[in-house]
């Protein structure tokens, strides 16, 4: 499996089909099956199709003036001083900073929504272009006037609704953390400012606010008591459907794209007695998802969530059985130690980085933020409805909560080593952990004791 999708992402990628047969020659040496050879070949090849088709997609059918119905894709967020959103105009997306009356018209409004608008299509610069066509923008919108708004589809009136009510709930707590508590649930971090996502990214803590696997699995937990009351079939379908109710309501972020897809998978699989591997999960989640969009390829967030998931899935347990200490300790150290493992080449080829004190700050982290998670989207939507005093005691433990996760994140920006001693400490790290590795594999079983 992990090889019929390395080749579809090879071939999406490459988007030429003579390397897949080249590919598909180590595949044979690495399986020793036809089959599935062939089945890798007509997985690259198809890879390569529908990336071309998905290329082709990205450039603007028409450009110009334009006076008619537009919808939010994006919900509007503040940058450099405009309103950042992203325009559905005749079947395809454009981008646009809003100043002035038309920033104060789109401000309050989230994905979903249209509105009347006037203003002019145009292309995006070349060093744009390429970065927005992963989003599937096709060039960019000079909005001059914003009319008349409407709530647009009935999904998209209840999860704006959700997430006002949730909103609102949120502003129970003092800024910045009622906008870290929004990215830490539903991953809105619209709000956050520079300073703290400086900090969440110099820590290693910046996939707290990028809903995942975690949130996911937060949001079904807490759903359990219900599904468990229900027959298997109907308990697939409220699973599938919450599932993809949490990815509406979190703007079908790349990170929870492949969680939802996990989730379904391994769902389905339950309900047909037929459960599979993570890792097996992991493999049929990445390939269907890149066929469906295959400028998923391109994109970093989307690598780094299969990366981290990865790592977790194939390492996470051995790596915690290696480490000294309680079970307590090792079990969530050796979970953030895969977890890095994972990132490390997409974090070090993107971003030439990867914080050494990432490790003790998940640790410290993430077991509080996993609680705010859990906790905060049923407190936030009550807290919304109820409001004035109350809302404050139910918003407590998420206040007191996200203030230590920020706190963490601060103080580990601040300890952070530069970056040649980051790589020394990684290299005490790893090779603490290598040694301890290899003598559980080269120390002998222990030997059975015959009865007398």
């Amino acid at each position: 499996m992990a090889l019929i999708v390395a080749h579809v992402v090879v071939g999406i990628w490459l988007r030429r089909p003579m390397p897949i047969v080249g590919l598909a020659m180590v595949s044979w040496l690495v399986c020793r099956g036809r089959a599935v050879v062939l089945i890798c070949i007509a997985g690259g090849f198809l890879g390569v199709f529908v990336s071309n088709a998905s290329w082709a997609a990205v450039h603007p059918r028409h450009l110009g003036q334009f006076s008619g119905r537009a919808c939010l894709i994006a919900d509007p967020a503040p940058q450099n001083g405009a309103i950042a959103v992203v325009f559905q105009i005749e079947g395809q997306r454009f981008q646009t900073w809003a100043r002035g009356s038309a920033a104060r018209r789109i401000r309050d409004h989230l994905s979903g929504e249209c509105a009347d608008v006037n203003g002019r299509r145009r292309q995006l610069s070349p060093s744009e272009a390429h970065r927005s066509a992963i989003r599937h923008v096709v060039g960019a919108f000079d909005v001059t006037v914003v009319g008349d708004w409407d709530e647009g589809s009935a999904v998209g009136r209840a999860s704006n609704r959700i997430r006002r009510l949730f909103a609102t709930g949120a502003s129970v707590l003092r800024p910045p953390d009622d906008s870290l508590f929004g990215g830490l649930v539903i991953g809105d971090d619209r709000n956050e400012p520079t300073t703290m996502i400086d900090q969440f990214r110099a820590s290693g803590l910046s996939h707290l606010t990028a809903v995942s696997g975690q949130n996911v699995a937060f949001v079904i937990s807490a759903a359990s008591p219900l599904l468990r009351r229900l027959r298997p079939w109907m308990r697939w379908l409220t699973t599938v459907g919450l599932i993809g109710w949490f990815a509406a309501l979190t703007r079908f972020e790349p990170s929870v794209l492949r969680a939802s897809f996990m989730a379904v998978i391994a769902a389905t699989g339950f309900v047909f007695g037929r459960e599979k591997p993570p890792e097996r999960v992991l493999a049929l989640a990445v390939g269907m998802l890149v066929l469906i969009d295959p400028l998923l390829v391109w994109s970093v967030g989307f690598w780094l969530s299969v990366g981290a998931t990865a790592g977790v899935v194939l390492l996470a347990t051995r790596l915690a059985a290696a480490l000294p200490g309680p079970r307590w300790l090792a079990e969530p150290a050796g979970v953030s130690l895969a977890a890095q493992a994972g990132i490390a080449p997409i974090s070090l080829l993107v971003f030439g980085t990867l914080p050494i004190v990432s490790l003790p700050a998940n640790l410290l982290a993430v077991p509080v933020a996993g609680f705010v998670m859990l906790y905060g989207l049923p407190a936030g939507l009550v807290a919304g409805g109820v409001g004035g005093t109350v809302a404050n005691v139910i918003q407590m433990p998420c206040a007191l909560g996200t203030r230590w996760v920020a706190v963490v994140a601060a103080l580990g920006s601040r300890l952070e080593p530069p970056p040649p001693w980051a790589a020394v400490g990684w290299c005490v790290v790893v090779g603490f952990v290598g040694a301890r590795v290899v003598n559980r594999w080269l120390r002998p079983p222990p030997a059975e004791r015959t009865p007398r």
